[in-house]
């Protein structure tokens, strides 16, 4: 709707009593107005202003809108010459100057002072049929309003500047159909084009009868399925599918983090790397990372064969831990070599004198998506002990953490097709034999990532990190971080043992003769003694005690004291017997197998032997092929390995940890101090199950 001049002048064009009207005369607070029947009739200008239905339709002094560019870019030639026509002369009916001349003088029979509206119109007609041209008064009245409200837009014709979908003058029920089997195409897997027109023929079936509507040809089908699959992938990538068809219709959001540690995401992803575990089985990883959105630092990454509820707990515990240097890094990595604000921060933190140069950040607010790592009991208590906002991203919707997205995808582009072993990430982008080229442990890969986060990430300019000041030069992590800190702060959190124990699953029980029993193992230690078969207190029940557990050193528990302070450190009763290193999950295998095996519960020192037994013939390395029949192991053989690969994988943390507790000798025995005569020994067979086995 045209706006409201500010000033009514003699030769405006207005509505009024539901009829339009020219103003022919202004007196004080009257208005002489003149309608198209030559009816002359006198308002009051605030009756007039007042009015329902009162509008100024156009005004005789205003300018004509100005030309514009590109509006008839694509046309064809007729149509343009023909808008230029119409510009030439509604621009001349408007201003009495034709729009080649506009200082020229005004023509008499076109003054806008002299002349209203309607004359004008009529001057006009009249010398457009004189000139031959066929034009009703309706016509130019229509062409003199729509140049007023579109300009140059609105002198060419509507069917030319309607947008073409494509189809053409396709049958709409057809283009109907392929657009709903198109639309259900999303989830599916990816099809030919011929596929898609059976099923457009079948949807033409159902809809409306056996040959009612007739399938266009095989070039007509494929133009019109190109026309409608613009920017979707029907034919192309499914999982590029599937990710546009998650994208919202509507306008991007965006979250702007004003300060570090105020919005972070975490997530994981394979990575396209063939690492040798402890096993010597040649298998991929899984890349967990937490990246904050202010300054898009990695603040922590880590590497595991799958990751855990733990592994996603301990690395918000990371992120608040000054990154130490390692053996081998340059000097140019530390900290003091750095952007950031070393001078400042010292005094509050002492270890950043030997830290590496990426920034401690304290998480406020963590985002994740709903895998069964982050949406754990274990990781969200973790959050809420260290006083962290979690949530959660909506189901199936990675845009509502795309920093974490490209980052990681950053981090397989960037650092792993650096690395030997890059697998690539499907199988035709793979090599002729990545196995062969694998020559990383999983432990000397995640210093090499750590490494490479130090001296190229932190230290790279980041697209996302523009200052809107200074939108052309790009800062990096590290940079933005000097800028914010100044403004956020800083806070160290240095983790405590008992901290530490906090991230840790937790599960109740009680504290029976024996000590306590947690997952088919039972733990003790002198210090249950008083509270042996004595309720704990506290709720829910007042009869449990809150234990923790770490699942990949299944060695020891702790149990809070609930008569008094801090934890109680329980050990298990077969440490002295299984001196290796085991976590839950081999502990678990074996469980299983030894279950499968005998058809019955195992006792608990069977389990034991036999998940010594197996980390012993993981480490030991696949047995080479005699026939090749054998080639193929077994998928209860690799899961075992993968089981040992994860044990050892998460024996050296690097993350604060309790110290173990070392197991008290066995108490020597006494010297009696009489000469005993020694009784004969009698040598006993090895018993061996096996051979046992074969004589029943």
């Amino acid at each position: 709707m045209p706006m409201r001049p500010r000033l009514l002048s003699v030769g405006d064009r207005v509505r009024f009593d539901e009829r339009e009207h020219t103003v022919a005369a202004l007196s004080g607070s009257s208005v002489r107005l003149v309608d198209d029947a030559r009816a002359a009739s006198v308002v009051l200008l605030g009756h007039l202003l007042a009015s329902d239905g009162f509008a100024v339709l156009s005004t005789g002094l205003e300018r004509p809108p100005l030309p514009e560019s590109g509006v008839l870019d694509g046309l064809p030639k007729e149509a343009v010459e023909r808008a230029e026509w119409w510009r030439r002369h509604v621009t001349e009916l408007l201003t009495g100057r034709p729009p080649d001349d506009p200082d020229g003088p005004v023509r008499a029979e076109y003054d806008p002072v002299v002349h209203s509206l309607r004359q004008r119109e009529l001057a006009k007609l009249a010398e457009l049929q004189a000139a031959g041209e066929e034009v009703a008064l309706s016509t130019l009245r229509r062409m003199r309003s729509r140049f007023e409200r579109e300009g140059m837009a609105g002198l060419v014709d509507g069917r030319r500047r309607k947008p073409s979908p494509g189809t053409g003058r396709a049958d709409p029920r057809v283009v109907a159909a392929i657009e709903e089997v198109v639309a259900a195409q999303s989830e599916r897997s990816t099809v030919s084009g011929q596929v898609l027109r059976n099923r457009v023929e079948r949807v033409l079936t159902a809809a409306h009868g056996e040959g009612t509507v007739a399938l266009p040809s095989r070039a007509t089908f494929y133009r019109l399925l190109e026309a409608v699959t613009v920017g979707r992938h029907t034919l192309g990538s499914a999982r590029t599918r599937r990710s546009l068809a998650k994208q919202p219709q509507r306008m991007f959001g965006q979250l702007t983090a004003a300060r570090p540690g105020e919005v972070m995401e975490i997530d994981s992803t394979p990575l396209d790397v063939l690492v040798v575990h402890d096993d010597g089985e040649v298998d991929t990883c899984e890349l967990t990372g937490l990246v904050d959105v202010a300054t898009r630092t990695l603040a922590a990454v880590v590497l595991r064969p799958s990751t855990k509820a733990v592994d996603a707990a301990l690395l918000l515990a990371r992120a608040m831990t000054p990154e130490p240097m390692r053996p081998g890094w340059a000097e140019s990595l530390r900290m003091s070599r750095s952007v950031l604000p070393h001078t400042s921060l010292l005094p509050l933190d002492e270890r950043l004198a030997q830290a590496a140069a990426v920034p401690v950040i304290v998480p406020e607010t963590v985002v994740s998506d709903r895998g069964k790592a982050f949406f754990s009991d274990t990781f969200r208590n973790a959050c809420r002990a260290l006083g962290i906002s979690f949530q959660p991203a909506h189901q199936d919707t990675p845009t509502d953490k795309p920093h974490i997205e490209r980052t990681l995808g950053a981090v397989a582009t960037m650092f792993a097709q650096e690395v030997a072993g890059h697998k690539g990430r499907s199988a035709e982008m793979r090599g002729k034999d990545p196995a062969a080229q694998a020559a990383w442990s999983i432990h000397e890969l995640q210093g090499l990532l750590q490494e490479w986060v130090v001296a190229k990430w932190q230290t790279r300019p980041h697209d996302g990190l523009r200052d809107p000041l200074m939108p052309g030069r790009p800062l990096s992590p590290n940079e933005k971080y000097a800028a914010l800190v100044s403004a956020a702060g800083y806070v160290p959190v240095a983790l405590s043992a008992e901290e530490y124990i906090q991230l840790l699953p937790r599960e109740r029980r009680v504290i029976g003769p024996s000590g306590v029993r947690i997952n088919n193992r039972t733990y003790d230690a002198r210090e249950l003694g008083p509270y042996r078969r004595q309720p704990s207190g506290a709720r829910p029940d007042g009869r449990l005690w809150e234990v923790r557990y770490d699942p990949y050193d299944i060695y020891r528990i702790w149990v809070r004291n609930h008569r008094g302070t801090g934890w109680i450190t329980a050990t298990w009763r077969h440490l002295r017997t299984s001196p290796v290193p085991m976590g839950e999950l081999v502990f678990n295998r074996a469980h299983q197998v030894l279950t499968e095996r005998t058809g019955r519960k195992p006792q608990e020192h069977e389990v034991a032997h036999a998940a010594s037994e197996l980390l012993d013939r993981a480490a030991a390395g696949p047995e080479e092929p005699t026939t090749p029949r054998r080639r193929s192991r077994s998928p209860a053989r690799r899961r075992d390995r993968k089981v040992a690969a994860r044990t050892h994988a998460t024996s050296t943390p690097s993350w604060p940890r309790p110290q173990p507790a070392v197991p008290e000798p066995d108490p020597a025995p006494e010297p009696s101090g009489e000469d005993e005569e020694l009784a004969k020994v009698v040598p006993l067979g090895i018993f061996d199950a096996r051979e046992e086995a074969k004589r029943w």
